[in-house]
């Protein structure tokens, strides 16, 4: 089969071409929050912060999805909130069809991790399978997490995550394929990201001698994170290990100068990680009207 690489750009959709690769950008929209979903940040500063980037008040969280064209395949990274995000989210279902991309002709999905903004678009509101020919890839730490017994104890918020997650991979359970690492399909390969959830985990893209990582939630708010990495979210699994997680990925990204992008980056969400002192800043890819 040969599928055709998209022309017009799709509002809510970006088109990027990498290599032989056409990688678009899908908004799922978005989560109104406030700042009391920061953690190790005073408030004072991550306010701070936000102003000085011009950002508004109450903030808002982007939500993004990717679909990796290679021409003979489709892959989708993540599914976004699907019909349980609230009227703001849920939008990748129908920027796929504006795409002209049938359900059934996503071949895989590869999972960051198994948040509600992640892998509820995987079912409809009844509860089954949106994509019907796809298979599933998760890290196997974060599926040994969150579709295992629920930890004793476990407060009422992160009892409902298990249920989020076992809903949305439920329908996919004989084509649910857990990895360690390594290439998950053609020139695509998994990069552990630990420390947001048990096994977070970003994509790293190569075609044509160009390489992007699509880092899944390493920043949730731009503002606040990139001049400050050490602020991390209240839903963090392990605080400490995602704190160390995200300065290992900035580094590396600036140190290499590679290309990122994520899902929770200002739409839509390519650029590069370049070092500000002792701190981070992010500067989004130029902008071309073409493929």
């Amino acid at each position: 089969m040969t599928l055709s690489l998209p022309q017009a750009q799709i509002a809510g959709v970006h088109h990027f071409r990498l290599g032989d690769l056409v990688i678009s950008a899908i908004n799922d929209g978005i989560f109104e929050v406030t700042l009391d979903v920061m953690a190790n940040i005073d408030r004072a500063e991550a306010e701070k912060l936000q102003a000085a980037a011009y950002r508004r008040m109450p903030p808002r969280i982007t939500i993004n999805a990717f679909l990796v064209n290679d021409g003979h395949s489709l892959t989708l990274i993540d599914s976004g909130c699907g019909t349980i995000g609230g009227p703001a989210a849920g939008a990748v279902g129908r920027h796929l069809a504006a795409m002209g991309v049938r359900p059934e002709a996503i071949g895989r999905v590869l999972v960051t991790h198994m948040h509600i903004d992640h892998v509820s678009g995987l079912v409809d509101g009844e509860g089954k399978a949106v994509f019907p020919e796809a298979e599933i890839v998760v890290h196997e730490a974060e599926a040994k997490f969150w579709l295992g017994e629920v930890p004793a104890g476990a407060p009422e918020g992160l009892r409902d995550a298990f249920g989020i997650a076992a809903r949305g991979i439920g329908p996919y359970r004989a084509r649910l394929r857990t990895v360690a690492g390594g290439e998950v399909a053609p020139g695509i390969t998994i990069v552990p990201a630990p420390g947001h959830t048990p096994g977070h985990s970003g994509y790293a893209i190569q075609s044509g001698g160009e390489h992007l990582l699509i880092w899944g939630d390493i920043v949730h708010m731009p503002g606040v994170q990139f001049a400050n990495p050490e602020a991390g979210m209240v839903f963090d699994i392990d605080p400490a290990q995602g704190r160390a997680t995200r300065r290992r990925i900035f580094n590396l990204a600036a140190s290499e100068r590679s290309r990122v992008a994520g899902m929770h980056l200002d739409f839509p969400t390519f650029g590069h990680v370049t070092r500000a002192g002792s701190s981070y800043a992010f500067v989004p890819e130029v902008w071309y009207p073409d493929v």
